[in-house]
């Protein structure tokens, strides 16, 4: 069983920042890749960005230069601080997180976190 608990979200005007983090806890090995992901209302879900075990980061590109993304591997969370907040970044922001058990990598989502940038 693995949980992860999502904190950080909120209400933001433009041009803000805020820092999302999720933080991993259960039984397992070790995590490999840690991500987030983002879902607006009528929209599919779609990657922000990832970060793999060595530190390797991915961002889609509506993010890059905006967005970072950072893990604390000794307290098994994963981070994303987002700047220069747009109002289109509200959405509903999931972490991801592929945690190593039994010589496999299973995936495990989190509850999901609003973020709304208005005014």
């Amino acid at each position: 069983q693995v949980q992860l608990v999502e904190s950080g979200g909120g209400l933001v005007q433009p041009g803000g920042s805020l820092r999302l983090s999720c933080a991993a806890s259960g039984n397992f090995f070790s995590i490999n890749t840690m991500g987030w992901y983002r879902q607006a209302p009528g929209n599919e879900r779609e990657l922000v960005a990832t970060v793999t075990s060595s530190g390797s980061t991915v961002y889609a590109d509506s993010v890059k230069g905006r967005f970072t993304i950072s893990r604390d591997n000794a307290k098994n969370t994963v981070y994303l601080q987002m700047n220069s907040l747009k109002p289109e970044d509200t959405a509903v922001y999931y972490c991801k997180v592929y945690v190593n058990q039994h010589d496999m990598a299973f995936p495990y989502w989190g509850q999901g976190t609003q973020v709304t940038v208005s005014t």
